[in-house]
């Protein structure tokens, strides 16, 4: 874990994007064998966004970015960096990040992609915060952006009732009055659990052919029911410590933000941990698991709603493939 030094970091601003069309569990039971029912007791979510034909990627996360920027009070030309957290980009070569920050107006910016499971946008704040407090960058806009069900095997029941498409963005700066300080931040991995969350074929490892393409092996595999031990044996004893280690108690913490994977998977978490669940910024039931969007849109919501006030603390905490994990600690 380590404090942020340096010049002070800020989130001076957020937005969000969700596509037009909603796709309910009414709608997945004509499509695979499942039923409302089943959905909500196993995952909490009732309906996800999904992409239009001539949505993509980028173009949610320019959506989103547009909108930060719009709250944060930014001009484009003012940003020093675009990092877009996603698992699903429209293409490898060139990334989403330097398509952003071309559509976004942001031309004296880099820009660039990091892959790191659902907890790729904290993985960018957390960078993001290294390069503003050590005065390298000035404004960065970050952005988690996921299109799911571009990747999600739609005949496979138990994975695709559970994802979403949207992009959440975030702009972060050298802190000022009224904005959240990032005061704190971790960023882990345990590799050893990379075979939960895997996209097995396309790449160099496995490279598209006819045999990958009729086995469906280009679409997310997901053992779930490890992931939720995973999740429920690692997280709250790790975030015991990263509370203690930033000089606080779990009862500090005001809101929590975590990554909206499940809702069982959250209130095992809860209890674990002792945490109300009132202190818990939920949306799964309205976007299903976004991936690296979800912390992203639940910050944008909780801003927007006042959930995230004056004088309050806000722990942002993501997981997924890697496994990788992490957390931030907001004041504001």
């Amino acid at each position: 874990m380590a404090a942020i030094a340096g010049r002070p970091v800020g989130v001076l601003g957020a937005g969000m994007y969700v596509p037009e069309k909603i796709l309910t569990n009414s709608d997945l039971e004509k499509m695979v064998d499942t039923s409302d029912e089943w959905i909500v007791e196993r995952s909490g979510i009732r309906e996800r966004h999904i992409m239009a034909d001539g949505e993509s990627n980028a173009s949610m996360a320019s959506s989103a970015s547009i909108a930060a920027l719009r709250d944060a009070g930014v001009s484009p030309e003012c940003v020093s960096m675009v990092i877009v957290g996603t698992n699903s980009p429209d293409t490898l070569l060139p990334g989403v990040g330097p398509t952003v920050q071309d559509l976004i107006g942001a031309h004296m910016a880099g820009g660039m992609d990091i892959q790191a499971g659902c907890a790729g946008s904290l993985y960018g704040m957390a960078a993001a915060a290294g390069g503003i407090a050590s005065g390298m960058w000035g404004n960065v806009v970050v952005v988690g952006s996921e299109a799911m069900s571009r990747i999600v095997d739609w005949t496979h029941r138990s994975t695709c009732v559970l994802f979403g498409d949207g992009a959440g963005a975030c702009v972060m700066g050298p802190w000022r009055p009224g904005a959240l300080r990032l005061t704190h931040a971790d960023l882990v991995a345990d590799g050893a659990y990379r075979g939960l969350i895997t996209l097995p074929a396309g790449l160099a490892a496995e490279p598209a052919s006819e045999d990958t393409v009729r086995e469906r092996r280009h679409f997310v595999k997901m053992d779930g029911a490890e992931v939720f031990k995973f999740v429920n044996r690692k997280i709250p004893a790790y975030l015991e410590n990263f509370c203690d280690s930033c000089g606080i108690t779990t009862t500090c913490v005001d809101r929590w933000i975590f990554h909206q994977a499940n809702i069982r998977i959250l209130e095992g978490i809860s209890r674990r941990m002792g945490i109300p669940m009132e202190k818990f910024v939920i949306n799964v039931d309205r976007y299903g698991n976004t991936s690296a969007a979800s912390i992203m849109i639940g910050m944008c919501e909780a801003r927007s709603d006042g959930r995230i006030g004056p004088g309050q603390r806000t722990l942002m905490c993501s997981f997924g493939a890697g496994m990788a994990y992490g957390a931030l600690l907001l004041e504001s």
